[in-house]
């Protein structure tokens, strides 16, 4: 079998071993070994590239970002940071046609800055939001399309998850990732809020709603009670690693132990709450690890393939522009994000295509936001849109189905495609921090 062969048939195994029911970690680690199994006939050079494989993903220092930043978004989810930021957010925007559901987008984005969890938004946000917004007559499409569109920016907006996985997979910056987040998260908000206005203007129906008549407006000190922990912490962080006080490693660790504070001072930190905390702590760390190390064999198997020289190859024999590369690549992660989670997306992808952006000198930073955006996609499209069913299993709400959810985020999964297309129209727009 040629190397496009075999990476062809892996992809094709993984994705049947996925819906087969496997664990994803193990459906990669499991196709690669026996890859290599079978190209070498060597069982103990597939068993040598595992525990390679393992012991750099187990030392590698920059994976303490994980845990830390993993135990952050805990520990402000329950120290209720995120009911706080949309009881502001709300004030502001409410008696706006769409107001309620631009607030929500708002607060997500804040929310965003310290969890970096989509599904935690999209849990947050369905308890909180979409009462609010069915109360005062939106529509429920509308008001669960919100939600579910809005919480993609926890994957975008560091600290993110998605951005440290793809960072171990690509061999990037941890750091670098980060403040590659911020302008396109913010871009992606911003065109969230202006699509709500144009929807409440010319597609009224959809959005629904009436003024929030009643209102009582925060005073100037309980706003400030409100916002300003979330603001400290995401000073802390963002500000710590994009003034080079700290790495990453270290924000993480002052995040942390700033929320903890934040947290216990707020009286919603109890011994009990501190030890779930660490568990699930734990359990998303391992899992996240497992997932690394399976794209580290997955990566071997491929290089030991031949496939990175034959891509090369394959680029500068047939001329492949930039366009139709990013074309391919797209639509490729369009179709994946309707079968898998956007980390299958990016450990399966990624390897396959980093040998033909590298030769191009594209930036990886910024190959790597347009993989996460391009992914998060899948979070709102059926049948697998991650994000619409933890909002269907949060409301539990027998007038809502969950095709409701779906429709209700397709206008923001569009809205989502023309931004990805504006970063990689203009690079610059991800690497603006960095320059």
């Amino acid at each position: 079998m040629s190397p496009v062969e075999i990476g062809t048939v892996s992809v094709l195994a993984i994705v049947a071993l996925i819906y087969l029911g496997v664990y994803i970690p193990i459906a990669l680690t499991v196709v690669s070994f026996v890859s290599i199994w079978l190209m070498r006939d060597n069982f103990d050079l597939a068993m040598n590239l595992l525990k390679i494989a393992v012991g750099d993903s187990v030392m590698e220092y920059t994976f303490a970002t994980v845990p830390l930043f993993t135990f952050m978004g805990l520990i402000v989810s329950k120290a209720g940071l995120g009911n706080d930021i949309y009881e502001v957010m709300s004030g502001g925007f409410r008696r706006v046609k769409g107001g309620i559901g631009m607030a929500t987008v708002g607060a997500n984005a804040v929310f965003a800055a310290v969890t970096g969890s989509s599904i935690a938004s999209a849990s947050v946000f369905a308890k909180v939001s979409v009462p609010q917004m069915l109360h005062y007559g939106y529509n429920p499409r509308f008001a669960v399309g919100v939600v579910a569109g809005s919480s993609v920016l926890g994957m975008i907006i560091p600290p993110s998850a998605m951005l440290i996985i793809y960072s171990f997979v690509a061999e990037q910056s941890v750091g670098e990732m980060f403040l590659a987040g911020v302008v396109p998260g913010l871009m992606l908000a911003v065109a969230y809020v202006a699509s709500i206005w144009t929807m409440g203007k010319f597609w009224p129906s959809f959005v629904g709603g009436r003024p929030a008549d009643g209102y009582e407006w925060l005073s100037w000190s309980e706003i400030a009670s409100k916002t300003l922990p979330t603001l400290s912490l995401i000073f802390i962080v963002l500000g710590g690693i994009y003034t080079g006080w700290m790495t990453p490693v270290e924000a993480g660790a002052a995040g942390s132990l700033a929320g903890l504070l934040i947290a216990m001072l707020r009286g919603r930190m109890s011994l009990k709450g501190f030890w779930e905390a660490l568990i699930e702590t734990g359990h998303i760390s391992a899992a996240i690890l497992f997932l690394i190390t399976a794209a580290s064999i997955y990566s071997r198997m491929l290089g030991l393939a031949g496939l990175p020289n034959e891509l090369s190859d394959m680029l500068v024999g047939n001329d492949y522009g930039f366009v139709t590369i990013m074309v391919v690549y797209i639509l490729l992660m369009l179709v994946l994000g309707t079968l898998l989670d956007t980390a299958s997306i990016i450990l399966i992808v990624v390897p396959l295509f980093l040998p033909l952006i590298e030769p191009m000198g594209l930036s990886l930073v910024w190959f790597g936001i347009i993989t996460v955006v391009g992914a998060e996609i899948g979070l709102l499209t059926p049948p697998l849109g991650i994000s619409c069913f933890v909002i269907k299993a949060t409301l539990n709400d027998s007038r809502i189905s969950l095709k409701d959810v779906f429709m209700g985020a397709l206008p923001f999964a569009a809205v989502m495609l023309i931004v990805l297309i504006l970063l990689i129209r203009f690079p610059a727009l991800s690497l603006a921090i960095l320059n």
